[in-house]
């Protein structure tokens, strides 16, 4: 709403004064925006304007600078002519800058002639800081004078503003002096506009121990009073150095003056840009005659702003953080109080922004030796009140709205219209403003705001400005200043009107930091301060939500800079964030080390020493050294004497909880259209962190071959999770993402960055380490303990297999890497295998002829002893397959450990499958059951037919040998094993344990190589299995027969337990059975070889 007024008795520069006041005021800001802008580019050797760097311009912009503001190109050709081939680039480049001086200028000519109290000092404040920036910019006579020579040689005469934008340049080289003679017109009305604060300055600067008696802020202090509404005063700004005279001749602004040079030694020009008063003062005076006490009250006021400034300040905002909290605790409580109470809120935000816009100001220009003062580790507990406060404002804004509506309609309306109606006098038009004032706030309800009714009183709030002006003029009928009552009662209802329309407008209006945008160092240091004080850690998101203020400090009139504050925004957040979630990240890290620690000291090795202290105790023996300190029990470091003692671990989850407490204060936040969400960068840092250091706990070392026992570093990792877990008590973050994310990458080859994960690592130790020492013959496969166990060598190796390779350990494997990390393993296993098959294919070729014959000739002894002398290389094929059936053998311990562990975690489904492959038709296609099969083995269950294997084997085709000569080979492969078996014979080492179930040269692998190869290579070539094994039994059968009949005891000396190779290829055999063995290989011979081998190892036993 808004209603005209026509008055023509009103002079016209009295005329639209509010609008003009409004629109001089934001056009002033806009200005200022843009001076700054260009100083700091000149500022920046990177964003200047290349022309004046550039060599070849340097001698003629000293001559332009010399010669300013006068122009003169006719004589200096030399010097200019460089000017001359670059005046369109300078005109177009420059022009940007020109007329933002030209811009200056006008706002200049329409600032001094207008006078209302706090718009005309807002603006007298705006043209003075504006004046001053404009001469600290050293390159604007160069600035000015290129564009203008440029202008002057494209279009043959100077730019028509450049006479008296020169002139101004020139008159405004000391800005205060040149203001001080142009304000001395404007003395009266000025100073009167000052000593209007008088009541209300001194009240703002107040000490803090003052504020504290006062209660000011406090919403507890009187009970009784809380609901009652509060009212205001309005604070504005200093400037008696315009209108110096007054302090001669006015003991009450001198006393104001002393106030403002006692509080400060700086002022803020704009934004990071300021001035030092007292240095400013003291050059005025000194040179004005009779001012010489003047000087000495400046000298005064500086040294007590510098010893007690600082102090007082500091005392401020130790008040003042106290006075927040309060008042952010009863809001979160009773947010209905945010109604009445809505000016204490802006009150208190209000005067934080200040002591922190001081101390930051004050911090970066200290003019003292001692800086403790300038420093306060405390800030971000103040800024953090200041959100907290904030954040109800914006989240109770519709309840705020309900309480000033009713206000408005209920009782302003009502009180307006009684004042209205007492005027003694009271013109049309104003009436007319008045009565549309009371009409307004009558028609409001509550229904609008449950509606979502959008509220706009800028109108209204407009009219009452026109109509202080009008009634501030001499002559006016109706004087504002002969109803003070009136006044008031409008100040209170334009406040009103604010809290309904306004409330985003006010936030800004009473505390906005966007200053901090422009102290980037300053920022950070106080960032660093903070999370360096656990005390301070839960405030530090007062600093990434205090870059969502940045934005508010942009202006229309510099567009250009809202991609540069933005970005500036966007970065600071971004490194505020991800330094907390750092910091909370090594806390959690540091923590998960002293879990770690205490599940470690919980091992089962850990108690090997407790037991035989125990065993030595019962039997009374004395080891150990005496005095030797007794080894603490695990569990020890939960033992406490009183509450008083705080270990490691108590600091850590203390300082966690509350650097936790800010990473969850918001879910989210907007800067620029970008959303920050602070737990996201906390998961992202646990997920990195976790992943390192599951890979770190695996201890592996490349050049000494040493890696953790898997079971030892479940109990690591498993100790990390619970930790991990307990950060969800924490922070609203899903940990379960985290280790899903984390443990699924450790179960394959690299990680999403390309790093190792612990699946490769061990799979790496587990072929290249523990294997290899197998095939080398320093390990041997004992079947009786399902584990690799140790030789006896003249070089002991530097790990025990059996510690990395029994139940447990294969157990724990398979929970670190899971079925995806296992079925890796494998297919790393069976790479192994086909290249040892593919050696073997080689060999086989080059003893094909002889194998053949062979193959056809078993019934005949002494033919088959006559081409058994021909065959080569028959110990490197033994060796290969014993091989093969060492990783075969490993493999299986790896399956038989999935296996229970999946039926631990997943029973039903590991039944379902199990049940599935066992029921499998015999007539099933071959494709259909190798899928069945894939699945089982996935599962960890035994197949007939290994997936596996045969993948890799299918792989090994060659291109140019058919099909039918690869299936005879893979017959003749196993002839070619099936007939070396006897050679075993003299070996010594082929003798068989009982005691492990096995030989010591791991012979006894042969059984489970020979079976898998055979159904994996007749599965590919679809030969039958069966009928090939049964060929593989009688040929082998023939031959180990024949060397019965051997009376050289070093070819037979461990003829027995070659023998019962024979039972063990049928026993691990699904496709033979022992009434085939008997037709083939006398039972008796078994029999009597199993009695020797147990008679033979009686005697060692014993």
């Amino acid at each position: 709403m808004s209603a005209t007024l026509s008055r023509g008795s009103l002079q016209p520069g009295q005329q639209k004064l509010a609008e003009k006041f409004t629109i001089l005021n934001d056009r002033g800001i806009g200005m200022l925006t843009r001076v700054y802008n260009i100083k700091k580019a000149c500022g920046d050797p990177k964003a200047k304007p290349s022309y004046l760097i550039d060599k070849n311009l340097e001698s003629a912009v000293k001559f332009i600078v010399r010669k300013f503001p006068a122009v003169e190109t006719r004589n200096n050709n030399q010097q200019l002519a460089q000017l001359q081939k670059e005046k369109s680039e300078i005109l177009k480049n420059l022009a940007l800058y020109y007329f933002t001086f030209v811009d200056v200028m006008e706002f200049k000519v329409c600032t001094v002639n207008f006078d209302l109290t706090k718009n005309y000092l807002d603006l007298v404040v705006t043209y003075t800081n504006l004046m001053m920036l404009l001469s600290r910019i050293e390159e604007r006579k160069a600035i000015i004078g290129l564009y203008n020579y440029a202008h002057e040689m494209t279009h043959g005469s100077s730019d028509r503003e450049y006479p008296r934008l020169g002139q101004m340049i020139v008159d405004y080289e000391n800005p205060l002096k040149k203001m001080m003679e142009e304000f001395v017109p404007h003395g009266k009305s000025l100073s009167d506009a000052l000593l209007s604060l008088q009541m209300v300055y001194p009240r703002r600067n107040l000490s803090a121990d003052q504020w504290r008696n006062a209660q000011l802020l406090s919403l507890i202090s009187a009970p009784s009073t809380m609901l009652n509404p509060a009212q205001s005063d309005t604070v504005s700004y200093l400037g008696f150095i315009l209108c110096h005279g007054v302090l001669n001749s006015d003991q009450a602004a001198l006393s104001l003056w002393k106030l403002a040079l006692q509080s400060s030694t700086c002022l803020c020009l704009f934004r990071d840009e300021v001035f030092h008063i007292h240095k400013a003062a003291e050059d005025l005076f000194i040179n004005i005659r009779g001012y010489n006490k003047r000087v000495n009250d400046i000298k005064e006021c500086k040294e007590q702003a510098l010893s007690h400034a600082g102090l007082m300040h500091r005392e401020r905002r130790k008040f003042l953080r106290s006075a927040l909290k309060e008042l952010a605790t009863v809001l979160s409580d009773q947010p209905g109080l945010l109604g009445p109470k809505a000016l204490f809120v802006f009150m208190a935000l209000s005067f934080a922004r200040d002591e922190i816009i001081w101390l930051l100001r004050h911090a970066d220009n200290i003019q003292k030796k001692s800086t403790d003062d300038f420093i306060d580790k405390h800030i971000a507990e103040l800024i953090f009140y200041m959100e907290e406060l904030r954040a109800h404002v914006r989240k109770y804004g519709p309840v705020m709205q309900r309480y000033y509506v009713q206000y408005l309609s209920g009782f302003d309306a009502v009180v307006l219209n009684e004042l209205v109606q007492n005027l003694s006098v009271c013109p049309e038009d104003e009436s007319i403003i008045m009565s549309s004032f009371v009409n307004t706030m009558t028609s409001l309800g509550v229904k609008q705001v449950e509606d979502g009714d959008v509220f706009d009183f800028r109108g209204m709030r407009l009219d009452w400005f026109r109509l202080q002006a009008y009634t501030s003029v001499s002559k006016a009928s109706l004087g504002i200043a002969d109803h003070r009552e009136l006044g008031k009662m409008m100040n209170t209802i334009i406040f009103h009107t604010k809290m309904v329309d306004s409330l985003v407008e006010m936030l800004v209006e009473t505390s906005d930091l966007s200053i901090f945008c422009f102290y980037s160092r300053a920022f950070e240091k106080m960032f660093q301060q903070c999370l360096e004080l656990p005390s301070q850690s839960r405030h530090s998101i007062s600093f990434p939500l205090l870059c969502t203020h940045f934005m508010s400090c942009t202006h229309e009139l510099c567009p250009e800079e809202r991609h540069h504050i933005g970005d500036r925004s966007l970065s600071l957040c971004n490194m505020f964030l991800d330094e907390m979630a750092k910091q909370a990240r090594n806390l959690i890290t540091d923590i998960c080390t002293e879990q770690c620690t205490l599940s470690d000291q919980l091992l089962p090795k850990h108690c090997a020493k407790t037991i035989s202290q125990a065993v030595n105790k019962k039997s009374k023996k004395q080891t150990g050294k005496k005095g030797e300190p007794e080894r603490e029990k695990p569990g020890v470091e939960s033992m406490r004497k009183n509450r008083l003692l705080v270990t490691n671990l108590d600091k850590l989850h203390t300082a966690l909880s509350e650097l936790c407490f800010s990473i969850n204060y918001v879910p989210n936040m907007v800067i620029w259209e970008h959303t920050f969400t602070p737990r996201e960068y906390l998961t992202s840092h646990l997920e990195i962190r976790f992943t390192k250091s599951i890979v770190g706990m695996t201890m592996y070392n490349q050049a000494t071959q040493e890696i953790a026992k898997p079971s030892e570093l479940l109990t690591s990792v498993r100790a990390y999770m619970t930790v991990l877990q307990s950060i969800e008590n924490y922070v609203q973050i899903d940990i379960t993402r985290v280790f899903n994310n984390v443990l699924l990458q450790q179960t394959q080859h690299l990680d999403s960055h390309g790093e190792p994960t612990i699946t490769s690592l061990y799979t790496n130790w587990y072929l290249e380490t523990l294997l290899r020492q197998v095939s080398n013959g320093h390990i041997a496969y004992f079947p009786a303990m399902k584990a690799f166990v140790n030789l006896p060598t003249e070089n002991e190796l530097t790990f025990n297999a059996e510690e990395y390779s029994d139940i447990s350990e294969m157990r724990s494997l398979s929970e670190l890497l899971g079925p995806y990390g296992m079925k890796f393993l494998s297919e790393s296993l069976m790479w192994h295998i086909s290249s040892q098959v593919a050696e073997l294919k080689k060999l086989v070729v080059d003893n094909v002829e002889v194998l053949t014959q062979m193959r056809t000739s078993f019934d005949k002894p002494g033919e088959m002893a006559a081409l058994f002398k021909k065959l080569s290389s028959v110990d490197s094929v033994l060796k290969r397959m014993t091989i093969i059936g060492v990783i075969l053998s490993f493999r299986s311990l790896a399956q038989e450990a999935l296996r229970d562990v999946l039926s631990c975690h997943i029973p039903f489904l590991v039944s379902s499958v199990e049940d599935f492959k066992d029921h499998i038709p015999r007539e099933t296609d071959m494709k259909v059951a190798m899928n069945v099969y894939e699945l089982s083995s996935a599962a960890g269950l035994p197949c007939e037919i290994d997936p596996a294997l045969v993948v890799a084997l299918s792989s090994q085709k060659s291109e140019n040998i058919s099909p039918e000569e690869e299936y005879k080979i893979a017959c003749l492969l196993m002839v070619f094993v099936a007939v070396s078996m006897p050679t075993l014979a003299s070996n010594v080492m082929s003798q068989y344990s009982p005691a492990i179930e096995g030989h010591c040269n791991n012979i006894h692998c042969l059984a489970k190589a020979i079976n898998q190869i055979a159904a994996a290579l007749f599965t590919i070539h679809k030969g039958s299995i069966e009928d090939r094994l049964k060929e593989f039994l009688a040929l082998a059968s023939s031959s180990l027969l024949k060397i019965g009949q051997e009376t050289d005891k070093t070819t037979t000396r461990n003829r027995e337990s070659v023998y019962l190779l024979l039972d063990m290829i049928v026993q691990e055999s699904p496709f033979l059975t022992m009434d085939l063995l008997e037709s083939c290989f006398p039972y008796v011979l078994l029999r009597n070889a199993y009695h020797a081998v147990y008679k033979q190892s009686v005697p060692s036993s014993t």
